[in-house]
C-alpha cells in the first residue's frame, strides 16, 4: 500500500480519534467542513485498521456515492468489495467493504465488522443505522460529516473531533472565500409549516413568483463580479419550480439543465459529467437536494440559492459548501441569495465559520429559526455596500474592515454597537471557559500532570484566571489539543538558546 501523507491537523484528528477510542469512546463524530480532506482522513484509518486484521464497512448515503467511494479507493489502491445486490464488485468476502445506508436497510443481518465508517453522518441517521447503533454498542463507529446537528447525532455518539474550521481553511488557501449577495427573496409570510419546514407546494408557488428576478439579478451580479457567466449550481424549491427557472434561464440564453429525483440515474449522471468538461456549454444546474450533498466539482464558482429552509441548518452549510472548493484560478464564490437563509442561519454560520464544531447537543436542525427582523438583516450587511459579510473580516466586495463588536462610536450622545456578527476574541461565554477548563483539567490528567498545569495554561487561553469552582476532568477534544500543541511550539521557538562554555 502506498503511503499517504496528511495535512498536519488531518494527523491530529487521527490521533484524536484513536484517543476517543482508548477513552472508550466508541460512536465517535468526524466534524470535517468541505475541503478538509474527511475522505483522506478515513482512508489512512482503514489502512491502518486492516493491518491489524480488522474488518471494515464504509456506509454511504446513496448509491452514487457508494460508486464514488468504491473509486476513491481503486485510486488508493486498496481492494475492497461493495455490499449490493447485483453490483459488479459484490465480494462479501473481501476485508473493507462498501455499503449503502438503504443495503443496509433491506439486509436481514450485517456481516461481521470491526469497524463502521460513516460518510454524511446527519443523512445517515435512518431506522436502520439507529438500529446497528442499538444492537452493537461495542461496534466501533465513526461517523464523518460538516453539519453533525441533526438531533439524533448527540443522542447516539459520545465525542466530536474537530478537524479544523472553515476560516483556518481559506486561510490556508484549501477553501475559496465568499461573497453574498442577498437579492429579491422569496416571500416566506403566512407559509403552512410542515415538520418543521415550509410545505413544499406552498413554496413553490412563492418562489414562481420571482423566477425572473432571479435570472435578473443572475445576470447583473455574475456581470459585475466575473465579467460573464461562471459555472453555476442552482438549488430550487421543487422540481416545477426548477423546471420554471430552467426555462427562464434559456430565455436569456443561459444554458440551464435541471436534474430532479423523477429523473433516471443514467440522465442525472450524464448531466454532470457534462458539466464537469471544463468546455462544458451547460452554464447552470438546477436542483432540489441532489447537488447538496456527495457533489465536489470544484470549478463551480456560483451558487444560487433559491430554496428557503426554516430550520436545516445542515443543509444551508452543504449547500454552500458546494462553491467552496479550490481550483486552478478560481478565487472566490459568489452566493447569491434568493432565498432569506444566510440571514436566517447567520449567528449558526459564523460560530461553525470560525470556530468549526465545539461539541454534540441537540443539534441546530432541531428548532425552526425566528425570521431576522429588518434591523438584524441590516446588521448582517456591510454598511457601506450592502454586501453580506461572508465570514471574515474585510468585505470582498468594496474592502470595508468591519469594527470589531464589542468596539462602539459616539454618535449624537449614544454608544452604537457596529459590526455584524461574533469575533473570537468576545465569543467566550462562562460555559465555554469552563468547558475548555475541564478538557484541560482531562488532558493534565491522562498525561499524568500536575492539575496546576491546567490552571496556567487557562490564563494562557484566556488571559485571566478561572474564575469558577474547578470542574470535572473531562476528555480533550481536538480544539484543545490543537491549541495546547501550538502553545508547545510557540513556547518553544520562543526560548533562548544556552549559553556553552567554549
Amino acid at each position: 500500500m502506498s503511503t499517504l501523507q496528511l495535512r498536519p491537523y488531518q494527523a491530529a484528528s487521527v490521533e484524536s480519534l484513536r484517543t476517543g477510542f482508548r477513552s472508550n469512546h466508541n460512536r465517535q463524530v468526524l466534524a470535517a467542513p468541505t475541503g478538509a480532506g474527511k475522505s483522506r482522513i478515513m482512508e489512512h484509518m482503514i489502512r491502518s485498521a486492516m493491518e491489524k486484521g480488522s474488518r471494515i464497512m464504509f456506509v454511504c448515503e446513496r448509491r452514487i456515492l457508494v460508486d464514488q467511494f468504491s473509486a476513491h479507493l481503486d485510486r488508493a489502491g486498496i481492494d475492497h468489495g461493495v455490499l449490493m445486490a447485483g453490483h459488479w464488485r459484490f465480494r462479501p468476502d473481501r476485508q473493507v467493504q462498501v455499503a449503502s445506508a438503504q443495503t443496509i436497510e433491506r439486509m436481514e443481518s450485517l456481516p461481521t465488522t470491526d469497524i463502521v465508517f460513516i460518510d454524511e453522518l446527519h443523512a445517515c441517521m435512518r431506522k436502520s443505522i439507529i438500529n446497528m447503533l442499538e444492537r452493537q454498542p461495542k461496534l466501533r463507529v465513526v461517523g464523518a460529516t460538516a453539519t453533525p446537528f441533526h438531533p439524533s447525532i448527540g443522542k447516539y455518539f459520545t465525542n466530536v473531533v474537530s478537524v479544523t474550521s472553515m476560516a483556518k481553511l481559506v486561510e490556508e488557501k484549501f477553501l475559496v472565500p465568499f461573497r453574498v449577495f442577498v437579492a429579491k427573496e422569496i416571500d416566506t409570510a403566512g407559509l403552512k409549516v410542515v415538520a418543521g419546514e415550509w410545505k413544499k407546494d406552498d413554496l413553490e408557488k412563492r418562489g414562481q413568483q420571482i423566477v425572473g428576478d432571479v435570472v435578473a439579478d443572475y445576470i447583473r451580479i455574475s456581470n459585475q463580479v466575473f465579467g460573464g457567466y461562471r459555472k453555476t449550481i442552482c438549488f430550487s424549491c421543487g422540481i416545477a419550480h426548477g423546471a420554471e427557472l430552467a426555462q427562464k434561464f434559456n430565455e436569456a440564453g443561459i444554458n440551464a439543465v435541471q436534474i430532479s429525483s423523477e429523473d433516471d440515474e443514467e440522465y442525472r449522471d450524464e448531466v454532470l459529467k457534462d458539466f464537469a468538461r471544463p468546455d462544458s456549454d451547460i452554464k447552470v444546474v438546477i436542483s432540489v437536494a441532489i447537488l447538496s450533498r456527495g457533489f465536489d466539482q470544484s470549478d463551480v464558482d456560483y451558487v444560487i440559492l433559491a430554496r428557503p429552509l426554516k430550520k436545516s441548518f445542515s443543509e444551508h452549510v452543504q449547500m454552500v459548501g458546494r462553491g467552496a472548493r479550490i481550483h486552478p484560478g478560481k478565487e472566490l464564490c459568489v452566493i447569491q441569495d434568493n432565498s432569506g437563509n444566510w440571514l436566517r442561519f447567520a449567528d449558526d454560520w459564523d460560530k461553525l465559520y470560525h470556530d468549526g464544531v465545539q461539541e454534540l447537543g441537540q443539534g441546530q436542525d432541531a428548532k425552526p429559526k425566528k425570521e431576522p427582523t429588518q434591523e438584524q438583516k441590516d446588521a448582517c450587511k456591510c454598511p457601506k455596500c450592502s454586501v453580506v459579510w461572508a465570514g471574515g473580516d474585510t468585505c470582498l466586495n468594496c474592502g470595508h474592515v468591519r469594527v470589531k463588536r464589542n468596539e462602539v462610536v459616539a454618535v449624537a450622545g449614544e454608544m452604537v454597537e457596529i459590526g455584524a456578527t461574533k469575533r473570537k476574541e468576545d465569543k467566550y461565554s462562562a460555559e465555554f471557559k469552563r468547558d475548555f477548563y475541564a478538557q484541560l483539567l482531562g488532558y493534565a490528567e491522562e498525561k499524568g500532570h500536575k492539575p496546576g498545569s491546567a490552571y496556567y495554561r487557562y490564563i494562557d487561553k484566556f488571559g485571566v484566571a478561572p474564575s469558577m469552582a474547578k470542574p470535572e476532568p473531562e476528555f480533550a477534544g481536538n480544539v484543545v489539543r490543537s491549541w495546547i500543541t501550538s502553545q508547545n511550539i510557540r513556547k518553544a521557538k520562543a526560548a533562548k538558546p544556552r549559553m556553552v562554555a567554549a
